[in-house]
């Protein structure tokens, strides 16, 4: 569960059975782990498995995980994450 207000959320369902989800809230107050005040979670997936995810769960900060890899993510705004999430989604399909 998380403590703060969704501010963005967006679902579609890919016509290869993947899907795309985006969710973003906004935190009650910045942290020192999350200093833009916000938590997000970006997922690509299909059947049942993550292909591209981006994410800043508790105690690992942002960072994102393209198949088996994880690294991390250097927020600069949500304009800038959307459009680097899509572009690795949009990298993957290519692959598949």
């Amino acid at each position: 569960m998380v403590d703060g207000t969704l501010v963005y959320h967006d679902k579609a369902s890919l016509p290869d059975g993947g899907m795309v989800e985006m969710k973003i809230w906004r935190l009650p107050a910045a942290t020192a782990e999350r200093p833009h005040g916000l938590k997000y979670s970006l997922y690509y997936g299909r059947d049942g498995e993550r292909i591209v995810g981006y994410d800043n769960e508790r105690g690992k900060g942002d960072h994102r995980h393209v198949r088996a890899i994880e690294e991390a993510y250097q927020f600069v705004g949500v304009d800038q994450l959307i459009a680097d999430f899509l572009s690795d989604v949009a990298k993957e399909r290519k692959h598949d």
